[in-house]
């Protein structure tokens, strides 16, 4: 009986022992692909900083008051939301996060009676609120762990061509920011139409310095013109960080899940160790006791001879 339970033990082990393997690589992948996110991430703060200080200016010149991406709707009835997940899963609760968040902006939508439309990004987004029946857009999935300016422009374009034709009257993005390696939190980031406060306090509008009265930019064409053909840019911009920064998130959340089960199968490979051994020695003392038992009663049976 003894002998049976051990080899069933020791193919345990073995299991876990193939499974911790896989986890452990898994681990590392993921922590030496953190490095190179966050690299891509601080590589795309120029760019963003840049365009954000050349809408701006734009826009403190005076340019784009009547552009839609800047005016928006006196009435939002349809919201939209970006909802950016992984495309795979055993990254613990990072999926969850973003599903949730989204869930609970719906849920306040329906109390206002406002109507709705989820972009999911990432397998797992699509998959998740497919099966529970929510109203979904066109998905985007294929890249959540290497984003890459491409796939950015195509869902702003996206996003920005359903704003236009007034399919939705606000669009919102729903992501994970990357804070540090052991920290990340959900965000609920405005995108269409663009806020007051992002394009405002730019240098486009002249002031007086000591030397005097400065004089007023010159745009060729237009400042307008000039600013309705660079929103669409600005917006894939936001995407692009957007999506650097869930993909280290998804790495970072991925290695502490990885971790976390490796640990784990550590733990019952020496509970499954601890029992074997256990189960073993109590196989040894049996067959002791029989050795000593057979002997006895040898010993007994030539006595009586």
């Amino acid at each position: 009986m003894a002998g049976g339970q051990e080899r069933i033990l020791r193919g345990r082990i073995r299991s876990v022992q193939g499974i911790k393997k896989i986890t452990r690589a898994m681990e590392l992948i993921a922590a030496s692909r953190i490095v190179k996110a966050q690299q891509r991430v601080q590589a795309a703060v120029p760019y963003s900083e840049k365009i954000t200080e050349v809408v701006k200016d734009l826009a403190a010149g005076g340019a784009g008051g009547d552009l839609p991406l800047l005016a928006g709707r006196p009435e939002v009835k349809t919201a939209c939301y970006v909802a950016i997940t992984a495309d795979r899963g055993l990254a613990g609760g990072y999926n969850a996060g973003v599903q949730r968040a989204t869930e609970g902006e719906i849920k306040a939508d329906h109390l206002r009676g406002d109507q709705y439309v989820i972009i999911p990004v990432g397998r797992k987004a699509e998959g998740y609120f497919r099966f529970r029946g929510y109203t979904l857009g066109q998905p985007f999935n294929g890249f959540s762990d290497n984003p890459t300016y491409a796939h950015a422009k195509e869902i702003g374009e996206h996003v920005v061509d359903l704003f236009r034709k007034g399919e939705v009257d606000q669009v919102e993005l729903v992501y994970t920011r990357f804070i540090s390696a052991g920290s990340q939190e959900v965000v609920l980031r405005p995108l269409v139409p663009l806020s007051a406060e992002t394009v405002t306090g730019g240098d486009g509008r002249p002031t007086a310095t000591a030397d005097g009265p400065t004089a007023s930019y010159e745009f060729e064409p237009s400042a307008a013109e000039v600013l309705d053909a660079l929103l669409p840019r600005y917006v894939q911009s936001r995407i692009y960080f957007c999506l650097l920064q869930a993909a280290a998130s998804e790495l970072a959340a991925r290695q502490r899940a990885m971790k976390s089960a490796t640990d784990n199968a550590e733990e019952l490979i020496q509970k499954y160790t601890r029992i074997a051994n256990q189960a073993r020695q109590a196989g040894i003392t049996q067959e002791i006791s029989q050795i000593v038992g057979g002997v006895n009663a040898l010993a007994d049976s030539q006595a009586s001879d």
